[in-house]
């Protein structure tokens, strides 16, 4: 079995963990990682609004499974656009890791106590979005890169610090550097942050029943709300936006928002609903946004 992976740090180790299940149930298989280039890896220099926004991280992994290269993907799925190839599908999601974002910062600083106008690293304009609404006197410096990069220009572009994903922190063991956990109603995560997807073609019965244990049934109804939110809205990495969905006890609690990149416009709220109904509440969440604000917000990206 060959299985496609991104060539980052953060990306094989994702893709390994994947692979170490797989080996561990079908251990007779040889599964063989294969590392695809993305236009997002090779033109780090540029921001993902100027790429194109979401699919940049995925595209050429999934030519490489429509052309046969590789059998399985595996993806971040906040990298993959709410709209896949038809021929293509994802069809398990392994148990959610910490959605939450960090601040890695300057000797240990929490995120509250900052100094006013520090300047903090970020290539999100989620993130950008809602920090500067809680905290407009923050500078925030544009930022792309590896994990480790990103880690590195704190010193090297002297910043007073950077916000990431802390999945891919704690997927890393680097727990120790995290100055500050966001919590999640402060700052709410991107659609399938701290998710990996699993890709195959969808004329691959096979693969997909192999593929079910890995499959975890929360995680999987999380993502479709919130992916169901990303679909309604549209815009992508374009528009500052983010969801984040919570089931429990067969209830799905899913939280959103849309804003302007400069913080001063944010349109916010929380649905629930039966967890069966997940795909239905993510969806009527961006609907109800969107007539309260963040409609004219879109119209207004894309004029």
């Amino acid at each position: 079995m060959k299985v496609g992976s991104r060539g980052s740090a953060l990306a094989l180790k994702q893709t390994e963990i994947i692979c170490d299940k797989l080996r561990a149930r079908y251990p007779e298989t040889i599964i063989e990682v294969h590392v695809v280039k993305t236009k997002g890896d090779i033109m780090q220099d540029v921001s993902l609004v100027q790429l194109g926004g979401k699919g940049v991280f995925v595209k050429e992994i999934e030519e490489a499974l429509l052309n046969h290269e590789i059998d399985l993907a595996v993806h971040s799925l906040k990298d993959c656009p709410s709209d896949i190839p038809e021929a293509l599908e994802i069809v398990a999601t392994p148990p959610r890791e910490d959605p939450r974002d960090v601040l890695i910062s300057r000797e240990n600083v929490k995120i509250e106590r900052l100094p006013h106008g520090a300047r903090i690293g970020t290539g999100s304009l989620r993130r950008k979005c809602q920090l500067l609404h809680l905290y407009p006197d923050l500078q925030i410096i544009p930022l792309r890169g590896n994990l480790d990069t990103r880690i590195k220009k704190i010193e090297t572009e002297n910043l007073h610090g950077i916000v990431v994903a802390a999945a891919g922190i704690k997927r890393m063991g680097w727990t120790s550097q995290v100055s500050s956990f966001i919590p999640s109603d402060l700052v709410i995560p991107a659609v399938g942050q701290g998710i990996l997807a699993l890709e195959i073609r969808r004329d691959d019965e096979d693969l997909k029943g192999g593929l079910s244990f890995l499959n975890d049934d929360k995680t999987w109804r999380e993502a479709e709300a919130e992916r169901a939110f990303l679909k309604h809205i549209g815009g992508g990495c374009r528009l500052p936006m983010g969801a984040h969905a919570v089931m429990g006890n067969d209830i799905i609690t899913v939280s959103g928002f849309i804003g302007t990149p400069n913080g001063r416009a944010l349109f916010r709220n929380e649905f629930r609903g039966p967890a069966d109904k997940a795909r239905e509440i993510g969806m009527a969440l961006a609907e109800d946004i969107l007539t309260r604000g963040g409609k004219a917000i879109v119209e207004r990206m894309f004029r």
